[in-house]
């Protein structure tokens, strides 16, 4: 999929992608494949020349889901039918569009899909880029180059972007908000209508933060690092702060990854212990160890109808969990027309 020794560092999927993934090699690019009958398409549908080369994950925006995991409409005056808009920046020559002017150069900008965004730490490896995947280009650079001299030096004072997570909240009114995490322990919430500077700045770990993860309402989130901390936090959308809910140490350092089920019940998270550890995500109270891997666990991540965890691991398996599976109208229904026939 990708070049030489480079490999591949990261894959996505999404409803909104259809039937297509992306791959992240560490060559650079970003590649889309198809899914087909017998697998996926020799050769990939588009390729993304990020140009950068780093240890941050890609990421897919992420939408509120309902109880059920579905996704929700966004939501504000139009009914959840206008979709974010971000200024588009010429990829050739400035690096991002004048936002001086405050959010109308937003209206002026061209609208997009979120199922068409990723984000993905930028060349300058203390910032986070939003590239355009049907277009191949890159529209934003956080924080915004041409008026964030202070806010600029401040971001590389935090060294290198570990992990990036980009979702559209409800409260945002369809517009795109970024969580990404540092070198030195700490987390930014960005807003694209203030490209210049982060909503808020928390520091939850003592070493690098390595993974975090919005819940399915995007109203918090979880976060791990290279140290033994497992960080819960709220997010206020109103006040455009964090919040800690739970502080969870662990016995050994390092989380690689962590996913939240969809319907916000349980979380999980891989650890550089080979270790899959399972948590109540509203309590914070451990529910499971899961000892399978022989080598650090990599990434973990939930299906979409809450019944299975897959997890991977630097030792070559991809394993499927059944964990506490949902009890959803649905499955309830089918077991009573089952009993009366």
């Amino acid at each position: 999929a990708h070049g030489g020794a480079a490999g591949v560092y990261s894959i996505a999927a999404g409803a909104g992608l259809g039937n297509t993934i992306i791959s992240q090699g560490r060559d650079g690019l970003c590649k889309g494949w198809a899914i087909e009958e017998a697998g996926l398409s020799r050769r990939p549908i588009f390729t993304i020349k990020t140009s950068t080369y780093h240890f941050c994950k890609m990421s897919l925006f992420k939408v509120p889901c309902s109880a059920h995991g579905t996704q929700t409409s966004l939501s504000g005056s139009n009914g959840g039918t206008e979709p974010q808009r971000v200024p588009t920046e010429d990829n050739t020559g400035s690096d991002v569009v004048n936002l001086a002017e405050g959010t109308q150069e937003y209206e002026q900008g061209r609208s997009l899909d979120g199922k068409n965004i990723l984000a993905i730490a930028g060349q300058e490896s203390s910032e986070v880029e939003l590239w355009d995947i049907e277009n191949s280009r890159k529209i934003m650079c956080l924080p915004q180059r041409c008026s964030a001299n202070m806010t600029g030096r401040l971001t590389k004072k935090k060294g290198l972007c570990m992990a990036v997570q980009a979702f559209i909240p409800c409260e945002s009114g369809g517009y795109v908000n970024i969580l990404s995490s540092y070198e030195d322990g700490s987390t930014l919430w960005w807003d694209v209508r203030k490209p210049g500077s982060p909503l808020s700045s928390v520091k939850y770990h003592l070493e690098s933060a390595l993974s975090i993860a919005i819940d399915g309402l995007c109203t918090g989130g979880i976060s791990g690092g290279a140290d033994n901390k497992v960080a819960m936090f709220a997010l206020d959308h109103q006040q455009g702060t964090f919040s800690l809910r739970n502080e969870i140490e662990i016995e050994q350092p390092g989380i690689a990854g962590i996913a939240i089920r969809p319907d916000n019940k349980i979380a999980a998270t891989a650890g550089w212990d080979h270790r899959i550890r399972v948590y109540n995500y509203n309590k914070g109270n451990a529910l499971a160890v899961l000892k399978y891997h022989s080598a650090t666990c990599a990434v973990v991540t939930f299906s979409h109808d809450c019944k299975l965890l897959a997890s991977c691991s630097a030792d070559t398996t991809v394993a499927l969990w059944e964990l506490y599976p949902p009890k959803t109208p649905s499955k309830v229904l089918m077991a009573t027309e089952e009993v009366e026939r």
